[in-house]
């Protein structure tokens, strides 16, 4: 059996060790940084909706295992001709 490996990653951070980050050099450098938050928006996002289908026709794109919806918004894609 394998045992369990300690962490080895420190834990505490002595905060005399940390550098000083409050100096006009870094002020510049964190007005200038730009923070990207979070996903990409999308170009064409897709719109929530609620739709009733036959139990079996969930239970037949189910099966395919995760990407069932997407795999339904294909369906309907190419039966609508998009």
């Amino acid at each position: 059996m394998t045992a369990n490996k300690e962490n080895s990653a420190q834990s505490w951070v002595d905060p005399d060790e940390i550098p000083d980050l409050t100096g006009p050099e870094w002020d510049e450098a964190f007005k200038n940084a730009k923070v990207q938050r979070g996903r990409p928006k999308a170009l064409a996002p897709k719109i929530s909706t609620t739709i009733r289908l036959s139990p079996d026709v969930i239970e037949h794109f189910k099966k395919g295992g995760p990407g069932w919806q997407s795999r339904i918004d294909e369906a309907l894609r190419k039966v609508a001709g998009l």
